[in-house]
């Protein structure tokens, strides 16, 4: 492979934007994803949703805020993300 081969699948990591979901980890978020999926037979276009584990190393996320998060190698069992950028914040009550 070339140098920029290497380079444009590095920087063609998958990027998500979701919203947190739970923030009570050390260091990780739960990142709630909404994704429509037309349905077979009736072809209503029905929401989905996946659940993803993000790493926030400065524990800046709280719930309800919407992020954008990208894929990056296992970090533990379960977190495969890490945070990108906080997009909006959740008013505070």
């Amino acid at each position: 492979m070339t140098e920029q081969n290497i380079n444009d699948q590095i920087t063609a990591q998958r990027t998500v934007t979701g919203k947190v979901i739970s923030d009570k980890m050390h260091k990780t978020i739960v990142v709630q994803i909404e994704r429509k999926v037309k349905h077979p037979l009736y072809g209503k276009y029905v929401k989905r949703f996946s659940k993803m584990y993000a790493h926030d190393e400065d524990n800046a996320c709280k719930v309800g805020d919407l992020v954008i998060i990208q894929q990056t190698r296992p970090l533990s069992k379960t977190k495969r993300w890490k945070l990108v950028e906080i997009l909006t914040r959740e008013e505070q009550q």
